[in-house]
């Protein structure tokens, strides 16, 4: 006996997309993330069931919460987190972060300097986004406290270093996800070909450097900024890591006390993906890394980089085995808000999932795809956006998106395809990037230890600047289907933008 799957009425429909949409909106009014996100679950889960009581309160917690957090990757990617937060705060109380603090302040003489090192170690860590946010605010964190860099332009930092250069880094586990989703076709050289197209992440690191040289703060950032000038990190009365219980400043520590445990991270990290992607098996390095799992390469690399580096800490006396046991309720007690955040945004996402949402976008992007080609590149960078956006899931947009677009043009239009596989890379980072329930927006705050919504907050008007002039260069492209003309208008439009920004702002 066939047993038909139960499809709600508002399947497929812009009711889909409803849930996240209160969540955002909510969550920027009211200030208050827990409850915004909530309440758009709520939501979601009434449309699934079709306000059936009942059936709403398994969806919600059997199908959503539980669900999502009996998932795999899910759980893979939470003890990934909380290695990470026991990881830093053993780093901490070695005085491995004041040490480096110190260290950098003989070579880091400015705030413009503080932010380009910034910058630079987030361009340098481009293997996975969740590791890059983390790794970075724990690093660089003393050195931008101590030039008077407001937390809110950190994680600015952080964020716009994350998904935008994991997106066009080939060996990243974004890359590997991509290469997933290109059926058909050899997903890795796509990926590379699509590299020189992906305007949002290559102008997001002009327009950081940019905006730091030109010191052109705008919008609430200004104020963050301002503020910090004065002693004042934080603006806000909100700043749930402004206690500094994480900040143990040891003067017997050393800078190497920070330096080899990130570099044996990394390489454990390295180690545990290309494990996952077969590389012990036969594979090269390239087939491994783009056939690994983030998930538990991630989790497995991390885990054995804390037992090497206990066992570090009490070889060189800068930590006895007992201190680095008391970091682990610490480090996972920092990681409490990150953690119910991504819990949270998970279960919204599975709730937008059962109500048809991918569908609902799919059928909008195959019915315009046939009129307007020149212009389909700018209308799939929106999209993507939007859905990114609305979802807080960059992958899942690539998910829906990718298939439709080599659907579209593969064997047809060669170049129009890579085109547009870069403009829905491009549109879902965008999105993912400035969304209060994107994961990644979630580890830049708990990275730069900032409280999450001033994170999302400041860092908008950033966002929608680099978007606004990414949208020009794609409409170029839909037109020129070559990548330098329009990737060196968008360069000169973005810094030609913020130039004019500087000077409104400061007047």
């Amino acid at each position: 006996m066939e047993t038909t799957q139960y499809l709600p009425q508002m399947y497929a429909t812009f009711w889909a997309l409803i849930p996240p949409v209160v969540a955002i909106v909510l969550a920027l009014i009211t200030k208050e993330v827990y409850s915004s996100l909530f309440i758009g679950i709520v939501i979601g889960g009434l449309f699934y069931s079709d306000f059936r009581f009942e059936m709403t309160m398994t969806h919600v917690f059997q199908d959503g919460i539980v669900g999502v957090l009996t998932d795999a990757y899910n759980m893979g990617i939470l003890v990934f987190l909380v290695v990470l937060g026991i990881l830093v705060c053993m780093m901490n109380k070695a005085g491995g972060s004041a040490a480096f603090g110190r260290w950098a302040t003989t070579y880091i003489k400015s705030r413009v300097g503080a932010q380009l090192a910034t910058i630079l170690l987030g361009v340098l860590i481009f293997i996975d986004d969740y590791f890059n946010c983390l790794t970075v605010g724990s690093v660089m964190r003393p050195v931008t406290d101590k030039h008077k860099v407001s937390r809110a332009k950190l994680a600015y930092l952080i964020d716009a270093t994350a998904a935008p250069v994991c997106i066009i880094a080939p060996i990243s586990s974004w890359a590997a996800a991509v290469t997933g989703f290109v059926e058909g076709e050899d997903g890795f050289s796509v990926f590379i070909r699509a590299i020189p197209y992906n305007y949002y992440a290559l102008l997001t690191i002009v327009a950081m450097v940019t905006i730091v040289l030109l010191k052109c703060d705008f919008g609430p950032m200004k104020v963050h900024e301002d503020n910090a000038a004065k002693g004042d990190l934080f603006t806000t009365v909100d700043r749930p890591y402004g206690d500094g219980t994480q900040e143990v400043q040891e003067e017997r520590g050393k800078v190497m006390h920070l330096i080899l445990p990130i570099v044996v991270l990394i390489i454990s990290c390295v180690v545990g993906m290309i494990y996952t992607g077969g590389f012990f098996e036969g594979n090269d390095f390239i087939k491994a890394f783009s056939g690994s799992d983030a998930s538990v390469g991630l989790m497995l690399g991390s885990f054995c980089a804390l037992v090497i580096i206990i066992v570090y800490y009490m070889a060189s006396g800068a930590l006895k085995f007992k201190d680095s046991m008391e970091c682990v309720p610490e480090g996972f007690k920092a990681m409490v808000p990150a953690i119910m955040i991504l819990t949270f945004a998970w279960t919204l996402k599975a709730m937008t999932d059962s109500l048809g949402a991918k569908e609902y976008v799919a059928v909008l992007i195959g019915g315009a795809s046939d009129n307007l080609l020149s212009m389909l590149p700018a209308i799939i960078f929106l999209v993507a956006c939007f859905l990114a956006f609305a979802t807080g899931t960059s992958w899942g947009t690539f998910g829906i998106l990718i298939p439709i677009v080599v659907h579209t043009f593969s064997g047809t239009n060669p170049t129009m395809m890579i085109i547009s596989i870069s403009a829905c890379m491009a549109g879902a980072v965008c999105g993912d990037h400035c969304s209060p329930i994107s994961d990644t927006t979630i580890m830049a705050s708990a990275g730069a230890q900032c409280s999450h919504l001033n994170h999302v907050s400041t860092q908008l008007p950033y966002v929608i600047v680099v978007a606004a002039v990414s949208f020009v260069t794609y409409i170029i492209a839909g037109f020129a289907q070559n990548a330098v003309v329009p990737l060196i208008v968008g360069i000169v439009l973005m810094v030609g933008v913020l130039a004019v920004i500087r000077k409104l702002s400061a007047k």
